[in-house]
């Protein structure tokens, strides 16, 4: 029997790094790279199976390196599925990381703010999340060598690592919010009337990734930390354009904050 192509890539980059943490940066996040002492670059398309990033600020790299004395992947840029991509090329990156051993996935995203209290430039930790993308990556065949046909959902955030970001933000005078986050299919943005609906749905930010990372992790037996960039905020009342160029300049202001929480939760 073939080897499958996730195999496959993980025993190419094995052979490269043996990293123990993944971290995904998203729109506007490249920020992170900053504070990774990297040992090797590698474009998307140089790697073989993966998608290639076609947005905006993503950089289309995956990065090796270390943060203090811990070995990391850091993917600077993810996939979408707007781009055309099914959940599980949006996923095989995660499905990648497991077969290369890696146990936690730290994420991050850009995400308008749904309550008051997310303003443009505040970051805001995920404690849970809604999917209202109508798909799911592990629609079709079970991969049974990586998890569960059923795979639990009642904690797919590790309470003990946002217990972590807690202590870290609260040590450090780091104002971190905590919310529900909302992942739609994009690309289009949300009207004032989906915004509402969305609140309604008990959603604190919404934006067009994570949610499909995020379960195809917890179906590989992964820890996941989560922090959204808040880049505008979608008030009904008050709606105005977010433009890609705000969306990116408001998560580069968040960027250092999300960076040095997770940093500081890698290095332990």
């Amino acid at each position: 029997m073939s080897r499958p192509q996730e195999q496959l890539t993980a025993d190419h980059l094995l052979s490269i790094a043996r990293p123990d943490t993944a971290v995904i940066l998203g729109t506007g996040l490249g920020v992170m790279e900053e504070a990774v002492s990297v040992e090797r670059a590698i474009h998307y398309a140089d790697i073989p199976g993966f998608p290639v990033s076609s947005v905006k600020s993503h950089a289309g790299r995956l990065l090796f390196g270390t943060l203090g004395d811990k070995s990391v992947a850091v993917m600077s840029g993810r996939f979408h599925l707007y781009e055309g991509y099914a959940p599980r090329e949006v996923t095989f990156p995660i499905r990648v990381f497991a077969h290369m051993g890696i146990r936690s996935i730290f994420i991050s995203n850009a995400a308008g703010g749904l309550r008051p209290d997310l303003t443009p430039g505040s970051a805001m930790l995920v404690t849970d999340h809604i999917n209202f993308t109508s798909q799911s990556p592990l629609t079709g065949p079970n991969i049974d060598g990586l998890g569960p046909r059923f795979p639990d959902m009642t904690r797919p955030y590790s309470p003990a690592l946002i217990a972590r970001a807690r202590v870290f933000a609260r040590e450090n005078g780091i104002d971190l919010k905590e919310g529900v986050y909302v992942q739609v299919p994009g690309p289009s943005m949300e009207t004032a009337a989906e915004t509402r609906m969305l609140r309604l749905m008990g959603a604190d930010a919404v934006g067009m990734s994570t949610v499909m990372e995020v379960i195809q992790a917890v179906h590989c037996g992964m820890e996941v930390l989560a922090i959204s960039a808040v880049t505008n905020s979608n008030d009904p009342d008050n709606y105005l354009p977010a433009p890609i160029e705000q969306v990116i300049a408001m998560a580069e202001k968040a960027g250092p904050v999300i960076a040095r929480v997770f940093a500081g939760i890698i290095k332990g």
